[in-house]
């Protein structure tokens, strides 16, 4: 089993999606029954996939280093090879992804939005799954930035076609602003294969063949992967697509969105940026941490301006991955495992939040909190996991949230040795004000849903009532992941340290050194 699983064992996860599609395209459009349940048994056989991965992977009990590596020659004429491999940074992800797709079937089996068409709906899942995947495993640019862009098209289609009113808007906006970033990341991908000493797109060779690029052209290189990624994430000021696409997207597409995907933002910068580029990534680093704050501080600040629930929720993102930023900004080992324990607890939050938020719509037909209250009296079950997820938000101790959010405030404290500690501190003091802003807009919009008496118009309207079958266990997984992972963050912090001291080639300080920064800054 374990040869099978270093031959195949990332292969077959990441293209079974499109199997499973290319199945359901076959069938006619009307066996909606049978396209749910091969949706369904695709998803989880990439998920049992995915658990045969981490068991093999625990059995090698080597998390800083590539496994299930496979390199085979692709697109020769461009010296693009398909190489594949996954250590303790991208494993998590990977997971979470492979969660998180089944999960949102389960939750579709009765939630399909308008206009009904499962057949189509289930599909695009299915090719956003592939795509998901095959980033987080991807150790070639090129291979990388083919699954960076499978996923627009499918996002796309799901909030232009089963989206809200404005859904074409929040469509296109979508599609405009990331395509554009990736746009510049591909041209950065591209001056890296023309630049660096020997001609590649392997990412395991790059960090040491682009050591000899001279450091005004790294800085101008690392600028288009800035903007590539920091849009995908999206950092402030690049955010403004976010909060249209949550609100106008379908529930899944919100899920997915806000679980994964804005997450191929932040996994490009530890993954590529970060380790290829070390002295630029020092160079714009005070920018970054001056973004993320800004970030923190103006989503939290939206939070408190929105009537909307999933509006809300989508500017909280904003907010959260500003601390995810901050994290990767300090350039330390410390701040990297905050910033991937923070993608991994906002996928598992926020993907709940926004799961409650479809439900209370399917529910009360508006999402307008001042319509809404009395959660707590008519479907007490939905008013308490609101609850908890509102308390693993704003970073309660002993839940996820606050894994994701106290270490990235510690680590500005102690920055890699070539920034400036005084800017970073500052930061640390912005960021832990932005603690306090999540908590007051996150109770006042538990205050506004769940507490109280109903309202008027929804008292007695019988389409009013508490968690289904199909949202149990849909929703159980992530309960149980924030609780456990908030308990015992071990489980995933001993899994990133390795992988980020290895894989960023020693390039970013500890806490206490900073030798590859002070010998790029010639100290």
């Amino acid at each position: 089993m374990g040869e099978f699983l270093n031959d195949w064992g990332l292969s077959i996860p990441t293209f079974l999606p499109i199997i499973g599609a290319a199945v359901m395209l076959l069938i006619p459009k009307d066996r909606e029954h049978l396209h749910k349940l091969i949706a369904l048994a695709t998803t989880v056989a990439v998920a049992v996939f995915g658990l045969l991965l981490l068991i093999q992977f625990i059995d090698n009990d080597n998390y800083g280093a590539l496994n299930f590596v496979v390199d085979k020659g692709w697109i020769d004429v461009i010296d693009s090879r398909y190489i594949m491999g996954v250590d303790g940074i991208s494993l998590p992800l990977m997971l979470l992804t492979m969660l998180i797709v089944p999960l949102c079937v389960i939750y579709s089996w009765n939630h399909f939005p308008e206009p009904h068409n499962p057949k189509a709906f289930l599909m695009l899942l299915l090719i956003l799954e592939t795509g998901m995947i095959g980033t987080f495993a991807a150790q070639d640019l090129i291979l990388f930035f083919v699954f960076f862009e499978v996923v627009l098209l499918p996002m796309y289609f799901m909030i232009g076609v089963w989206g809200g009113e404005n859904r074409r808007y929040a469509a296109i906006k979508f599609f405009l602003f990331t395509l554009f970033g990736s746009a510049l990341m591909l041209v950065s991908f591209l001056a890296l294969y023309f630049l660096a000493d020997a001609s590649t797109f392997d990412m395991r060779l790059l960090p040491e063949a682009a050591a000899g690029i001279a450091k005004s052209s790294q800085v101008w290189v690392f600028g288009g992967m800035f903007l590539g990624f920091g849009i995908k994430v999206p950092m402030f000021p690049f955010h403004t697509w976010l909060p249209d696409a949550h609100t106008e997207a379908p529930t899944v597409g919100s899920v997915i969105l806000a679980a994964v995907l804005l997450k191929l933002g932040t996994y490009g910068f530890v993954r590529i940026a970060i380790p290829i580029l070390p002295e630029a990534a020092a160079e714009w680093a005070p920018f970054i941490g001056l973004l993320a704050v800004i970030g923190i501080i103006y989503g939290a600040l939206g939070c408190l301006a929105q009537r909307d629930l999933k509006r809300l929720v989508a500017f909280s993102s904003v907010a959260h991955m500003g601390f995810v930023m901050l994290g990767i900004a300090t350039l330390t080992d410390f701040g990297i495992n905050a910033a991937v324990f923070g993608m991994v607890a906002h996928g598992l939050i926020t993907g709940m939040l926004f799961f409650l938020a479809g439900s209370v719509k399917e529910r009360y037909h508006t999402l307008d909190m001042s319509r809404l209250g009395g959660l707590l009296v008519q479907a007490p079950r939905m008013g308490w996991i609101l609850g908890f997820c509102a308390m693993a938000s704003l970073g309660l101790p002993g839940l996820a949230g606050f894994w994701g959010e106290f270490p990235a405030i510690l680590a500005s404290y102690n920055p890699a040795e070539v920034l400036a500690e005084e800017t970073f501190r500052s930061y640390m003091v912005i960021a832990a004000l932005g603690t306090v802003l999540a908590a007051g807009y996150l109770l006042w919009m538990l205050q506004k849903t769940a507490f109280g008496t109903p309202r008027e118009e929804f008292a007695n309207d019988p389409h009013v009532h508490d968690a289904t079958v199909s949202e149990y266990l849909a929703w159980a997984p992530l309960l149980i992941l924030i609780l456990v992972l908030g308990v015992y963050p071990h489980l995933l912090f001993g899994a990133t340290d390795p992988a980020v001291v290895n894989s960023l080639n020693d390039c970013l300080d500890s806490v206490t050194s900073g030798a590859c920064f002070d010998a790029a800054a010639g100290k």
